[in-house]
């Protein structure tokens, strides 16, 4: 039974932990990589049970190393899935965030990187501005006294220091664009930061846009909220 128990706590582990890497380089599609967040639940679920019947029945043949493991393995199985089901709950079901919900900031020189992206490059409309405005209240356009110049360097300087992979740096049109990967599953956002004038002060306005799925679980506006106070330190410096 130890053994038993041992395999099918691993098993829900594996289930849970390699599908993020393996749809990352292209081994699994993202349908398979969620079914074995699935079923790793399910399987965590047998293992606790299965751990529970030998502690009951055969209290003798339990070690307490190889309990504590199984019991780890079918916890992480278990709560890494219902955590990202509770956090889709609890954010609206969109991927396409920005501080200006009339005018949008638009990609350029990353158009061509979403050519085969299921998500458009287009901005998602009028619903998701308004799911955004719902959820998202604080994330607004923001206003700088500096120039033109020293934040497309701030902002080129946040991007760096946030790990983005800059595309773009278009000084005259005030435009920076930058792509950023998740760790895990290796997805691909992307971001557009728009510098305007405006009098005297100068609009500061970003977007992130997530390539697949319908929800970004809460991680473009995080994204942004990072962004921003990432730039606030670099201007500060």
């Amino acid at each position: 039974m130890k053994i038993i128990v041992s395999l099918v706590s691993l098993i829900a582990f594996l289930l849970v932990a390699l599908p993020g890497p393996l749809y990352k380089y292209g081994v699994v599609d993202l349908g398979t990589a969620f079914t074995g967040f699935k079923f790793g639940v399910f399987v965590g679920i047998a293992a606790l049970v299965l751990l529970g019947i030998q502690v009951l029945f055969q209290r003798n043949t339990v070690r307490l190393s190889s309990a504590l493991v199984a019991v780890i393995f079918s916890a992480i199985a278990i709560i890494v899935p219902l955590s990202m089901m509770d956090t889709a709950k609890s954010v609206p079901p969109i991927h396409d965030i920005s501080t200006d919900l009339t005018n949008p900031p638009k990609f350029v020189a990353i158009v061509p990187l979403r050519a085969d992206a299921p998500n458009p490059v287009e901005y998602a409309g009028e619903e998701t501005a308004e799911q955004q405005r719902n959820a998202y209240p604080e994330l607004q356009t923001l206003t700088y006294t500096q120039s033109k110049s020293e934040l497309i360097k701030a902002t080129e300087q946040a991007a760096v220091n946030l790990g983005w992979d800059l595309v773009n740096v278009d000084a005259s049109t005030g435009i920076v664009e930058a792509t950023d990967s998740t760790t895990w599953f290796g997805f691909k956002d992307d971001i557009v930061i728009r510098v305007t004038d405006k009098g005297s002060e100068r609009l500061v306005d970003i977007r992130s846009k997530s390539r697949v799925g319908g929800s970004d679980l809460g991680a473009n506006a995080e994204r942004i909220r990072s962004f921003i106070e990432e730039l606030n330190e670099v201007l500060v410096k």
